[in-house]
């Protein structure tokens, strides 16, 4: 079973002017993102705006991205949702497009129990062939997967790794000692990335790399050569545009970041709206300090 690389971009999704989603522009960011440290995309994630897609829009992004990148990188299409049976309707369309692999985030706002959640991951593992990802964000859920229950799911060999982002060091540390070996955990936070490798994880669904992905790469990269004190140094150079890329919702500023860049993202569908001056103004001023504008 596949591995997807360590350094994974959970993808924005760019819009035109009317609010469509402009397959040309995710392929351009798709390549933009490759070409700068991503082993792999995450497509239709949070960071996607995936609640606000249609099926029919995440389809066309998973055949955009694989058009632009398939072969080069990782693509990953994000199809979990709070409906098992949704979720492995759009799985089975995702691996007929051609995708690497399938993200699938805990059901949100029905909050089943932990044995629940093993019937739901298992569901739509067992549809596939596909490698899966199992995406832990109890900030965004309500529900928390247990490490426990992780291992329950893992149990079924096309689950192959997990996104931790319940920002807890603990939490990740049970996690990856519980876990069989094949399935590798990734950090869910920039923040956490260098204390999640340090425990005995494997990578990170970057944000960041969006802006900074070699940087974050590089960082990886010297911690894996044993240059713990460089790869920490690094960490600290990331960590305040890490801070204000979370300033306020994730996607919000990493795409207002993109836009000021060039990277003709366009806006958000509502219920996300633009950031405030005071906000926008603390992004500009780290952005700066990074040389990214």
């Amino acid at each position: 079973m596949a591995v997807f690389g360590r350094l994974l971009t959970a993808m924005v999704t760019p819009f035109d002017r009317e609010g469509k989603v402009n397959l040309e522009q995710a392929q351009k960011l798709a390549s933009f993102l490759v070409e700068n440290g991503s082993d792999g995309i995450v497509v239709a994630g949070t960071t996607g705006e995936s609640p606000t897609l249609s099926f029919e829009e995440k389809v066309d992004l998973f055949k955009a991205v694989v058009e632009a990148v398939g072969g080069k990188a990782a693509v990953i299409a994000g199809t979990g949702s709070n409906a098992t049976e949704a979720s492995i309707k759009l799985t089975k369309a995702a691996e007929k497009v051609g995708v690497d692999g399938v993200m699938l985030v805990a059901p949100y706002y029905n909050k089943p129990s932990q044995k629940g959640l093993v019937e739901h991951f298992q569901a739509i593992a067992r549809a596939t062939s596909l490698p899966v990802m199992i995406y832990n964000i109890p900030g965004r859920t309500g529900v928390n997967i247990l490490p426990k229950t992780m291992a329950k799911i893992a149990e079924l060999e096309n689950v192959v790794a997990v996104k931790e982002a319940a920002g807890n060091i603990d939490q990740a540390t049970e996690l990856i000692k519980i876990l069989p070996e094949r399935v590798k955990v990734f950090s869910g936070d920039d923040s956490l990335t260098l204390p999640i490798l340090a425990v005995g994880g494997y990578g990170v669904v970057s944000v960041a790399s969006h802006l900074v992905g070699l940087k974050i790469k590089e960082m990886i990269d010297q911690f894996l050569l044993g240059n713990v004190a460089v790869a920490a140094r690094i960490h600290q150079e990331l960590y305040p545009l890490i801070k204000v890329l979370f300033i306020t919702t994730n996607p919000v500023p990493v795409k207002t970041a993109l836009n000021l860049m060039g990277h003709k993202v366009g806006g958000f569908r509502l219920p996300l709206v633009e950031m405030n001056e005071e906000e926008k103004e603390e992004l500009v001023r780290e952005l700066k300090n990074f040389n990214l504008l």
